[in-house]
């Protein structure tokens, strides 16, 4: 009896194996469909793929200058640097990963396809070739599939047969653990038209290609072909294949590691490129933050960086010119204040003489005339004192303001101050005065000190006024080492200043009550005072104190 294979149908697909087994599943290469090479191995075991991990190394960078004195910064771990160097070579890895997955994928079937359409092809061709005779002979059989296993290629086949009960194979076993029920159960359908079929199978870590043709025998009527009960059965290893596979996924990976090395020469490249302005940018804003307003960006190229230096460089020159324009408007203001008041000492100098000979004959006038008169001398005082002190505030606004110190004792200087302004009443001041403390200072200068904030506390606080001499942080046994810090504190009993006011109680002019339009001092006092105890190197604070009434207080370096 001649036996032939059957044919596939022109456009008709073979039925794939149940989805979800773990096997592999084709029809026949002359067949539409058929495995694509991608399907699940047995066991659930899956091939590994590409996988490339990146971990980016903290590096430490060594800061430039900060603020107006070069100092070190602290390390950035996640600078810019590192996000665009990581970010380049993120996106290589992925493209790496992906065009190896691809390649790994494309290639993988090309070589399984190709192993398995020469060994279906071949398989088929042997078994169309078989000339057997029914009922079946054992031994007879056992030659033919011997002889068809020794035509095995492009690998060695072991060969099985399936007839009823009879199981007959190449080899000393009859069957085979590696052929699945799912493939008998394809080829020995008989509800659809016998085809060919196959599968990749992972069995003990050996992956096999099991091919099942049904034997079919062609009828004299018609020439139609009928199946005879017969399947053979073709199992052949794809170690060769699973290596050639293995090694092209090693080398894609090896592949991977230097392609990402060479990667990080132009991640370098590009993120010194973006840096290089960003840092040029930061330079730029400390010079300017130290002062040099004409500090600019060379600005090249026409992307975003470029259009950020430009606009940089017209924000400094419009920051330049409205400084200097209010640079020079100061100093107008200050050379107006100075020429103001000197032009008006010599005329006031003449005025307070006049004063003083009317406030002598104030007497002998009438009440209207020297209730007038007596006006006319103090507001012509306040008016003296006024452009004394917008004088002073001139030299210390042109840095002409200079200290002659002499060692003097403290307590002496701030009895003097208050002997000489009359404020002896022991009901209206008080002072307790650390003995034996000696001190660098400019008598007049610190005379103006001590003068400002008491009248300031007699004027706009409440007796009784305390004046506090001590030396703080020094040794209590020698005041005059140089050691220690020389404490002024001036407090009084009055309501205290309202905390909105405390912050501005040392600028000129300023005014607490802003409905009174004029002050009973010159509006300037604080302001000296300031100025003076900065000009020794001190500080002047203004606070309340938790009984009431506010404090005033300064301190020097001895």
């Amino acid at each position: 009896m001649k036996v032939c294979v059957p044919r596939e149908e022109p456009g008709r697909e073979a039925a794939d194996l149940p989805e979800g087994t773990p096997y592999g599943n084709g029809a026949s290469p002359g067949g539409t469909g058929g495995a694509d090479g991608t399907a699940p191995e047995a066991g659930g075991r899956r091939r590994p793929g590409l996988r490339a991990r990146l971990r980016p190394r903290n590096r430490r960078r060594n800061a430039g200058s900060e603020g107006r004195r070069p100092r070190a910064r602290r390390p950035r771990p996640f600078g810019l640097r590192t996000r665009l160097v990581f970010s380049f070579l993120l996106v290589a890895a992925v493209g790496c990963g992906t065009t190896a997955a691809l390649t790994y994928r494309a290639a993988r079937s090309a070589i399984l396809e190709q192993t398995q359409n020469t060994a279906v092809s071949a398989f088929r061709q042997q078994v169309d070739d078989l000339n057997i005779s029914l009922p079946l002979d054992e031994e007879t059989l056992r030659d033919r599939l011997q002889y068809i296993a020794r035509q095995g290629r492009p690998h060695p086949w072991r060969v099985y047969a399936e007839y009823g009960s009879l199981r007959v194979s190449s080899t000393d076993r009859p069957t085979s653990t590696v052929l699945t029920p799912e493939l008998r159960a394809r080829a020995h359908d008989r509800e659809v038209t016998p085809h060919t079929s196959f599968q990749r199978v992972v069995k003990g870590g050996t992956p096999y290609l099991t091919i099942a043709v049904p034997a079919l025998f062609l009828t004299h009527v018609g020439g139609t072909a009928q199946p005879t009960g017969l399947v053979v059965y073709a199992v052949m290893e794809l170690r060769e294949e699973d290596a050639n596979i293995e090694a092209m996924l090693t080398a894609a990976r090896d592949g991977a590691l230097p392609a990402l090395a060479i990667a990080l020469v132009p991640a370098l490249i590009a993120s010194r490129g973006v840096l290089r302005p960003v840092r040029e940018l930061r330079h730029a804003a400390h010079s300017m933050g130290r002062g040099r307003l004409d500090t600019r960006i060379h600005a090249k190229g026409s992307d975003e960086l470029a259009d950020l230096a430009r606009t940089f460089n017209e924000s400094a020159a419009e920051l330049e010119r409205s400084v200097t324009e209010l640079r020079h408007a100061e100093a107008r203001a200050r050379r107006f204040a100075s020429d103001v008041s000197h032009e008006l000492r010599t005329p006031l100098a003449g005025m307070l003489a006049v004063t003083e000979v009317l406030d002598e004959d104030a007497g002998a006038l009438d009440s209207d005339t020297a209730r007038a008169v007596r006006l006319i001398s103090a507001e012509t005082v306040k008016l003296a004192v006024l452009v004394e002190d917008l004088m002073e505030i001139s030299r210390f606004d042109a840095r002409a303001a200079e200290l002659h110190t002499d060692e003097v004792d403290v307590a002496d200087c701030v009895r003097k101050t208050l002997i000489s302004r009359r404020w002896t009443d022991p009901e209206q001041v008080h002072a307790a005065l650390g003995e034996g403390i000696r001190a660098r200072l400019d008598p007049r200068r610190f005379d103006v000190v001590v003068a400002n904030l008491v009248g300031n506390a007699l004027r706009h606080g409440r007796p009784l006024v305390t004046v506090r001499v001590y030396v703080d942080g020094g040794d209590d046994g020698d005041h005059g080492d140089g050691d220690g810090t020389l404490v002024v504190q001036v407090s009084d009993r009055g309501p205290g200043i309202h905390p909105d006011v405390l912050p501005h109680v040392f600028e000129r002019f300023y005014k607490a009550d802003p409905a009174r339009a004029r002050s009973a001092g010159s509006g300037l006092g604080l302001a000296i005072t300031r100025e003076n105890v900065l000009l020794h190197g001190g500080t002047v604070e203004a606070a309340n104190h938790p009984a009431g009434g506010a404090v005033f207080t300064v301190r020097m370096p001895l």
